[in-house]
Parts: C-alpha cells; sequence; structure tokens
C-alpha cells in the first residue's frame, strides 16, 4: 500500500533514525497509524484493518531492531483487534484505533513521570544507592524522591566501555543530589554500603528476566550475594511479547574498537575481541519491577504482557519481526 504522504515522511524519519530513541521511536510509528487511521477511505471493516496491518508491516521494516516500535503496533493492532468483532461500521472501528493510538502515545509521554512518582516512594532518607549505565526511568525515580525532600546518595557505574556512567552521574549531580563515581570493577567492593540497587531495562522477558547493559547481571549479583534489593524501572513498552512464545531476545555485539584501539591490538598481540552491548539478568535477582502500571514482582511480567498486548499465539508472531537488541548510537 501506499501510506498518506505525512505517514510516509514520519516512516522514512524512523528508518533513516532521524528519529531516535525508544519513547519516541514507538510514539512515532503509532502516529503513522493514526494517520492512516484518520485518512481511510476503506468501505468496510475488513477492509480498514487490511489497511492498518498494511501499514504495520511497512512500519515493521523500517527499524527491525527497535524494541518499542513493533509494542506499539501491537498495542494499537491488539485493540483493533478486540474492536473487530462489535464493531459495526467503519466510523466505528476507526474511532476505535484512533483511539487506541491517542491512548498509546499519550501514555508513553507521561510513564517515565509516573515511574518516577511510584518509585519514589521507596527510596529513603539517608539511602545510598548504586545504578549502572544511563536510564530516563531509574533517574526519574531519584530525582523525584529528591525533589521530594528526601536525601540520599547515588554511586554511579562508568559503564564501559561507551561511559553512559557520566551521563547519569552529571544528570544527578545537576540535580544536586550526591554522587560517586565508581569504576565497574568496584561494585562488589561498594556493596557492602549500598541500600539498594536502581537500574533501568532494556528489554524485561516473559519470565521477568531483564535485558540491559553489558555488567548489569554482575552488578545483579553482587547484590543478592550481599542481600540488597534490586529495583528495575521500565516503561511497559519495553515487555517483550515474542518471549511469550519461547523467543529470545538476541543480542548485538558492537565494534571491538569500543574496547581496544586497532594501535593497542598491535601491541598486544593477535587476540579476540567481543563487546555484547547487553546481558541477562535472571528474574531471582530482581526484587521488583516499577512501571508506569504500578509495581510487580519480576514474575508479574506476564500479566503485563498479557494485559497490554493480549496473549500472542506462534501464528501472530510470524506477523511480527522478531528483534535483536541494539544500543542506540
Amino acid at each position: 500500500m501506499r501510506l498518506p504522504d505525512e505517514a510516509a515522511r514520519i516512516a522514512e524519519d524512523i528508518r533513516s533514525m532521524r528519529i531516535r530513541g525508544a519513547g519516541l521511536i514507538a510514539r512515532s510509528a503509532v502516529e503513522v497509524l493514526q494517520v492512516v487511521a484518520r485518512n481511510s477511505r476503506a468501505r468496510d471493516v475488513d477492509a480498514f484493518v487490511g489497511e492498518l496491518t498494511d501499514a504495520a508491516g511497512l512500519l515493521l521494516k523500517t527499524r527491525p531492531t527497535a524494541v518499542s516500535l513493533p509494542n506499539g503496533i501491537r498495542y494499537v493492532m491488539h485493540k483493533v483487534s478486540q474492536s473487530k468483532g462489535h464493531a459495526a461500521s467503519v466510523a466505528e472501528i476507526q474511532s476505535a484505533a484512533i483511539k487506541a493510538t491517542e491512548e498509546f502515545i499519550e501514555n508513553t509521554k507521561t510513564a517515565i513521570q509516573r515511574i518516577g512518582e511510584i518509585g519514589a516512594r521507596r527510596i529513603r532518607d539517608n539511602d545510598v544507592l548504586l545504578t549502572h549505565c544511563n536510564s530516563s526511568a531509574a533517574i526519574a525515580v531519584m530525582k523525584t524522591a529528591w525533589n521530594q525532600g528526601r536525601k540520599f546518595e547515588v554511586l554511579v557505574t562508568e559503564t564501559r566501555p561507551r561511559f553512559q556512567g557520566h551521563l547519569t552521574a552529571r544528570e544527578l549531580s545537576g540535580s544536586g543530589i550526591p554522587v560517586t563515581l565508581i569504576l565497574d570493577d568496584a561494585v562488589r567492593y561498594f556493596m557492602q554500603d549500598v541500600d539498594k540497587v536502581l537500574i533501568g531495562a532494556d528489554a524485561i522477558t516473559a519470565n521477568g528476566a531483564l535485558v540491559n547493559k553489558i555488567g548489569t547481571s554482575m552488578v545483579a549479583l553482587a547484590a543478592h550475594e550481599a542481600k540488597v534489593r534490586v529495583f528495575v524501572a521500565a516503561e511497559t513498552y519495553k515487555f517483550s511479547p515474542e518471549t511469550m512464545v519461547g523467543e529470545l531476545v538476541r543480542i548485538e555485539e558492537r565494534d571491538s574498537s569500543e574496547v581496544i584501539s586497532k594501535t593497542e591490538v598491535r601491541k598486544v598481540g593477535p587476540i579476540r575481541i567481543r563487546n555484547p552491548s547487553f546481558d541477562v539478568t535472571p528474574p531471582e535477582f530482581i526484587d521488583l519491577i516499577i512501571t508506569e502500571r504500578g509495581i510487580i514482582p519480576p514474575l508479574g511480567a506476564i500479566l503485563i504482557l498479557e494485559e497490554v498486548f493480549g496473549v500472542i499465539t506462534p501464528e501472530e508472531l510470524r506477523e511480527y519481526q522478531t528483534y535483536e537488541l541494539h544500543e542506540e548510537e
């Protein structure tokens, strides 16, 4: 199908990465579906749903590795599918589709704020927190708690090899929060001083496992050993429907030059270098997950997935591309 001009422009911006970031990618993809729904000239319900399905297929090809994009599409198409059975006219199914897109866009805009408000209740005066990498959701929890008058300090890992922890340290410090920057290797050394670990998520699987920046599983393991609670802050559009039917999240390995320069490699000799971007933390190392819908235990992830996206069958899964998790440039 040919997308309306406005929808085609947005889709191209997604494909060319002019639109970036999980939330913005998801909202933009859903906006395309909204434009298609508003401009539809379908004469019956089946034809209307067919137009949206075709548009969804085109969108999935723009960024097949973006986690949030297929989840945004699934949310809308799940709502449309629910409405299809009792929609008596194109106008009714069109209204349901537009309402679903508006709900998703609004929910993603307010998700971080809601996570901040909900998660801040778990922060106490004089807490020592530890965080890894650069998570907008985790930062929102800490900044909200600080703005509510709680006094605490935060240990921030450097998060090698790309040093995203420096961004977190700068943002927290800029809000007046006391920050100590530490080496990734020093996490176990400092864990005895930590009250809570607070981290973000790149993806949450159906069994409550966490896929996040490389090193997260080691942080969680050290916390588990020291009996320190681990909190994860994650928007529901980062939960992975594919894992409901046994699919795995494939993880990107990035260029070795992020780890060691070609000049240094020549000095060291002929060695193999590996640089995975993410790792998987098992659910038993996680105490709770803070979402915009509330706080859940890791094993409650499947309930969030069913509520937001419906029950995914293997047949339905084939309509979508299984994603490989890539780190944003």
